[in-house]
């Protein structure tokens, strides 16, 4: 996949389909030297944060990206970085997202309009 918003955007629907919360995206490319997107998202508990992480990297594998040009915060998932060279997915249990708020970092980034495909709510006939 050669286009980093179509990236961004699969690694956003991979996270959400792993149940991640509080998901954004930034576009950074006037701000930042380092790479062109930012996602940051977080898991529950550590053990969240890390299913999370190999679900984006299988999901992006399939998809043709390979893996990612580097990986951290796997061993114990309190803080977790995936780095596609222009995406930078950045995985948080929450009271580290609170404490190290890249989203300040990144202020004058432009946040990006997720299209999440939602499943439809089913309804439960016990209710």
């Amino acid at each position: 996949m050669k286009d980093s918003q179509a990236l961004v955007m699969r690694i956003a629907q991979a996270i959400y389909d792993k149940k991640g919360l509080n998901i954004i995206a930034l576009d950074v490319r006037e701000v930042s030297t380092i790479t062109d997107y930012v996602v940051i998202a977080e898991g529950n508990v550590d053990r969240h944060v890390i299913a999370i992480a190999k679900h984006v990297e299988k999901e992006l594998f399939d998809a043709g990206e390979g893996h990612p040009a580097y990986m951290e915060g796997l061993q114990n998932g309190d803080w977790v970085v995936l780095d596609y060279i222009h995406v930078m997915v950045h995985l948080f249990v929450p009271g580290l997202r609170e404490k190290y708020q890249l989203e300040r970092l990144w202020s004058q980034g432009k946040v990006l309009d997720l299209a999440l495909e939602i499943p439809p709510q089913t309804t439960d006939a016990y209710l």
